[in-house]
């Protein structure tokens, strides 16, 4: 695809707009980001900008901006934004141009994380439309609405205020309407540019050659491994510009891609040997070994002595594996060094977080670092968008130019921070007329801070051991147990991690919904009964009754339980229900999901057929509901994929998965009928929908597997090996 020039960045249509005559804006004075708590992703900074933070620009021109620090990752939030501004301000939603997530543009509202964009960081921006068109409307003076007339060439501001009415919802004609994707027609035409399209005048070509301990990030030898580089061996090299080495960062640039990519290849490099990595190609071991702190979240009632009492009594063990993003595009950045100031066009998911680390690797003013946030390959989480980027600044800052530097596939498999293993021991018990009585929940899970590469890589950063919390999502069951214990053990990083969608809350899930429908079998009651019985939350039950109507589910209906069909085949139908709970923040928590989903096994070959899929959302008020379908779908072909499929490879090294044939994902003969159930609850407040629909997804499949085979499956992935294996020994747990 041709590249696109870039000309004027978010940094002058920011100065520009504060220096109009003919616009109104709303504004609110620049405040350094809060610091994260010892849970939150994301360095501290004291920076504060020197202009206000814009939400609503709206110019005599008739052009309407509005300004947020998230960044849309494929959820569809550039449009659900817009409707959101369109409702306050009465106009059509393609009347509303979105700016999102660049430094120099949008406030900083932090990573965009935990399903939290719509929820919460869209709260300032509905007030301040509304807020602009209280102005508006009371200089109309009851006439009409005429921009040019009414603005009259003043540079007006307003300042953000926390007590604007906005409108109630009985009102909406636009919030709650489905709405086209914005961002799709572009995309499926090839015009959009995406920040691997991003050229600029005089622009080189950058590649980097990694250390051998791919996808490790601490230890004694990171930043230390590198011997030496050989510059003659690349000397013949056509168009190349400058070999670059700093600690274990190792890059070259030349005038042409293929150019770089071929310096890349023939670049004789010497690393010394590194200490082999524990076995993490079935985790549990290394992380059982692993130092951990243990939390305490959550104490009611004696759990061990209401255990020791109950009739029924079940001990579990539940294991996750890594896994990756699996980004289909590799990671690109393009970094422009120049006159002591740094413009970088990345793919990031949090850019006021990168421009932080920016800061740390250059040593200059965040001032004086403008991150232009582009579009690329998804990620639900953190891929190698900010390495690269990273990786840019430096070449860039060698070279005094601007250089793009382009990822491999290779590179992107081995070293993009992978989504943390995770380890659940469970206890938990019934009366003898299936009342609940004990839980103990213990997960463990390893950090996944991931530092930007560079940073390590040049030593600018210790590679010490880290300790994020964030194990504990969701990490509370939502059944009504007489007594709980729930803790969780932080451990430091084993392989280089960071969050990947239903951030420790998916593996948490697993645990808690796969071992209440044992629970259910132990007590001899039908799944669903079992879980209405004790949910204490009426739109949780609700929503279970609902879907189970949609879905036909009758009690007492059971599946093979091992003995195959006449064609061969084991079939079996599962449940699951789960909320996302973000534990840093009390009360906060996105939608409601949940999945009943058939299944068929084949006993030879081990190979599961997911034949029809219903999952139910209660979102509260929906801004999109098409958008929040979409959101659905991509949860459920994500989640399928990782439950059937995905585990990440390790030799001695670290990471040995290089390849999609090393790493398969789902493809599109895999996926079942997807039928969506949506509560009708626009009169509620909106909840986040880009990972709620991820939770219950393993756990309903190991309980339809259960009620296929009579084997409880308790360690993820279910491959085909995974399901021979149970199919030899039915009513076992593996």
């Amino acid at each position: 695809m041709e590249g696109r020039t870039m000309s004027e960045t978010p940094r002058a249509l920011r100065e520009t707009l504060f220096r109009e005559a003919g616009v109104l804006l709303v504004t609110r004075p620049a405040a350094a980001a809060p610091r994260p708590s010892s849970g939150q992703p994301g360095a501290a900074s004291d920076f504060v900008s020197d202009l206000p933070d814009i939400f609503i620009a709206i110019r005599a021109s008739g052009q309407i901006l509005a300004f947020n620090g998230h960044v849309d990752l494929g959820t569809g939030i550039r449009t659900a934004l817009a409707q959101i501004v369109a409702e306050e301000l009465d106009v059509e939603p393609d009347t509303v141009t979105m700016v999102l997530g660049h430094t120099e543009a949008t406030p900083n509202q932090g990573p965009t994380i935990a399903s939290a964009s719509i929820q919460i960081s869209s709260l300032p921006l509905r007030r301040a439309a509304a807020q602009a068109r209280a102005w508006l409307v009371k200089r109309a003076d009851g006439g009409t609405v005429d921009l040019a007339a009414l603005l009259g060439g003043e540079h007006i501001e307003l300042p953000l205020a926390d007590d604007v009415p906005t409108k109630p919802a009985d009102q909406y004609r636009v919030v709650g309407r489905s709405a086209p994707r914005v961002d799709i027609p572009a995309k499926a035409t090839g015009e959009l540019t995406f920040v691997h399209d991003v050229r600029l005048p005089g622009m080189l070509h950058g590649r980097v050659i990694r250390p051998p301990y791919a996808g490790r990030d601490s230890g004694d030898f990171v930043g230390t491994s590198l011997i030496d580089v050989d510059e003659a061996s690349v000397a013949s090299v056509p168009g190349l510009v400058r070999v670059y080495a700093e600690g274990d960062f190792v890059g070259v640039v030349a005038e042409r891609e293929e150019q770089a990519i071929e310096a890349a290849r023939r670049l004789k490099v010497r690393w010394k040997p590194v200490p082999p990595l524990p076995d993490l190609n079935a985790p549990e071991t290394a992380l059982r070994a692993a130092p951990a702190r243990r939390r305490a979240l959550l104490q009611t009632g004696e759990a061990s002595a209401a255990l020791a009492a109950s009739a029924r009594r079940l001990e579990r063990t539940y294991v996750w594996p890594y896994q990756m993003h699996g980004s289909i595009g590799p990671s690109c950045a393009v970094a422009d060094w120049r006159d002591g100031r740094l413009t970088l066009w990345s793919g990031t998911q949090n850019p006021h977080v990168l421009r932080i680390d920016m800061a740390r690797l250059t040593g200059l003013n965040e001032g004086a670092i403008e991150v232009v946030r582009m579009e690329a390959a998804g990620c639900y989480g953190r891929n190698c968008a900010d390495d690269v980027s990273a990786d840019a600044v430096l070449l860039s800052r060698a070279v005094g130019c601007p250089v793009r530097v382009q990822l491999s596939r290779e590179q992107e498999h081995l070293w993009e921070p992978k989504g943390a293993a995770q380890l659940m021991d469970v206890r938990g018990g019934a009366e003898a007329d299936g009342a609940l009585t004990a839980y103990e929940f213990l997960t463990r899970y390893p950090s996944n801070d991931a530092p930007v590469l560079a940073l390590l890589l040049t030593g600018r950063v210790p590679s010490s051991p880290r300790m994020l919390e964030m194990g504990d999502r969701t990490s509370v069951p939502p059944y009504a147990y007489r007594a709980m214990d729930i803790a969780c053990d932080d451990t430091p990083a084993i392989a280089r991690a960071s969050w990947l969608r239903g951030v420790s809350a998916l593996p948490n899930t697993f645990a808690h919904e796969s071992f209440i429908d044992e629970l259910a079998h132990q007590c001899g009651a039908d799944p669903l009964a079992f879980r209405l019985r004790h949910l204490p939350d009426t739109r949780a039950c609700e929503l279970l009754v609902a879907l189970a109507q949609a879905a036909g589910w009758h009690e007492g209906i059971r599946g093979s339980r091992g003995q195959p069909g006449a064609d061969g085949l084991l079939r079996g139908r599962g449940i699951a229900y789960a909320r996302y709970i973000h534990s840093k923040f009390p009360g906060f928590g996105a939608a409601w999901a949940a999945w009943i989903v058939d299944v068929e096994v084949d006993p030879a070959t081990g190979n599961v057929g997911v034949t029809r899929l219903h999952v139910g959302q209660d979102t509260g008020m929906m801004v999109n509901p098409d958008g929040v379908r979409h959101q659905i779908h991509g949860n459920v072909v994500q989640s399928l994929s990782r439950v059937l499929r995905e585990q990440v490879r390790f030799d001695t090294q670290g990471v040995a998965s290089r390849e999609w044939g090393s790493y398969p994902i789902a493809g599109f003969t895999d996926l079942p009928d997807i039928d969506v159930l949506l509560m009708p609850r626009q009169g509620e407040s909106p909840l986040g929908a880009g990972e709620s629909a991820s939770l219950p997804g393993a756990p309903a499949i190991a309980n339809a597997l259960f009620d296929a085979t009579g084997v409880r499956l308790t360690r993820a992935p279910f491959t085909p090996e995974v399901l021979r294996q149970a199919c030899s020994s039915p009513f076992a747990a593996v």
